[in-house]
């Protein structure tokens, strides 16, 4: 069988446990002949690096900071990754060329349906950038009218409005000063780098039932995660999101199913 390969893109990297996931997958599917590897790559660095990739890699996973431009490289993007503007996924088509999607969206759709939210749910975002659009979009999935941003950087937001209006979803600004007041909701989802959310764990008073989604999974759980268990929300971490958003890359990259079950027992394993 050919060689294929396919790599998960950021900066840092060497953390991310992609690697685990779809290598496990591909056994598991016997697809001999397939690998997956990390590539540290700032968002500047991404169009040289992809334009030099050979036609033996069939995919790519992105991740923090270069969803944006992954977009820009690409000759087409699906519809959720356009209005979305940004994708977590580039696949290789027969021509060459490079097809973008966003598979966070649905990934977060399922994460937040199976701890609890329901349809309408009132939402805050923390952070601006390319995670918080998939939290946008997968708010505006789940039925909900209305999302609280609360981000470090004002234009950031503005630019997060106009998402949110492509997907029919009122965006309301915050400054980050407010965060701990703003956090009173059905769901908060954090997509901030770790470490930028801490300080908030001595300063929210948590709402019982609050859902809380952390993007961060390493280290874990963090300290505004802790907060919240402790105050007996339910807590979703970047653990469950990494699997479920790397289901529909999998398929993406192999054209065959996702073995869910050997992905998910190799990434538990991974964090024992």
């Amino acid at each position: 069988m050919a060689a294929h390969r396919a790599a998960v893109l950021g900066k840092p990297i060497a953390h991310s446990l992609s690697p685990v996931i779809h290598n496990a997958g591909y056994a598991a599917a016997g697809l001999t002949g397939w690998s997956y590897t990390r590539i540290e790559c700032a968002a500047s660095e991404l169009p040289d690096l992809v334009a030099g990739l050979g036609p033996e890699w069939a995919g790519l996973s992105v991740t923090m900071p270069c969803k944006e431009a992954a977009l820009a490289v690409a000759a087409e993007a699906s519809p959720v990754a356009a209005a979305v503007g940004a994708a977590n996924t580039l696949v290789r088509r027969p021509d060459g060329s490079w097809y973008a999607d966003n598979t966070d969206v649905a990934g977060m759709v399922d994460v937040l349906t199976g701890a609890g939210v329901r349809p309408g749910a009132t939402v805050t975002v923390l952070g601006a950038g390319g995670t918080a659009r998939a939290a946008v979009a997968a708010a505006a999935r789940l039925g909900c009218t209305s999302v609280v941003a609360v981000a470090r950087r004002a234009a950031a937001v503005d630019d997060l409005a106009a998402v949110a209006e492509a997907l029919g979803i009122t965006l309301t600004g915050a400054d980050w000063s407010a965060a701990a007041d703003r956090m009173r909701t059905d769901v908060v989802v954090s997509t901030v780098p770790k470490g930028v959310a801490d300080p908030l764990a001595g300063e929210v008073d948590w709402r019982p039932g609050t859902v809380y989604f952390d993007a961060v999974y390493d280290p874990w759980p963090t300290p505004l995660a802790a907060s919240a268990g402790a105050a007996g929300c339910p807590v979703v971490s970047g653990l469950d999101l990494l699997l479920a958003q790397a289901l529909g890359q999998f398929v993406h990259f192999t054209g065959v199913a996702a073995p869910v079950d050997a992905m998910r027992e190799a990434l538990a394993a991974a964090r024992r």
